[in-house]
């Protein structure tokens, strides 16, 4: 039981902290008036993908906690969602493209790492950051061609 209350702590601080800093650091009209390349997605897609992507990164978390509460898996893990929280915030609420892109570069490092780290102890754990490494990936290149095409 006491395990899946736990489970149920990382849901609430990903989920819960992912949709406050969405709510308090919306796109609004500085995002409306940039240019965009075409590949863009259209702004509805990303309440649904993130939300998926917050419960794989929770399950993650998760995971890695029951096996290692502390040590360099769950380390990177709070790096890596701290990042992420702090990816808005700079790019949507300071309007700095250019160094949101420095955030969302060590953001994907710090994906990358809790992948190679968890590999060989927990497979599933890697395996559910895939979906995010892949999404941060594609935002990183969105990231940047926004602040290229905006200089």
């Amino acid at each position: 039981m006491t395990r899946y209350l736990v489970l149920g702590a990382f849901l609430a601080i990903v989920l819960g902290g992912g949709m406050a800093i969405g709510y308090t650091t919306r796109p609004g009209a500085w995002f409306a008036a940039l240019a965009k390349p075409s590949f863009n997605p259209p702004g509805w897609l990303f309440a649904p993908a993130w939300t998926i992507l917050y419960v794989l990164i929770a399950i993650a978390g998760w995971r890695t906690f029951l096996r290692e509460p502390i040590g360099l898996a769950m380390a990177v893990w709070t790096l890596q969602l701290v990042l992420n929280f702090l990816w808005s915030p700079t790019f949507f609420g300071a309007h700095r493209p250019d160094a949101a892109l420095f955030v969302i570069a060590a953001l994907l490092a710090s994906i990358v790492a809790f992948i190679a780290i968890r590999w060989s102890v927990d497979r599933t754990a890697a395996l559910l950051f895939l979906p995010y490494a892949a999404w941060v990936i594609f935002a990183t290149a969105l990231n940047a061609a926004i602040w290229q095409m905006n200089r």
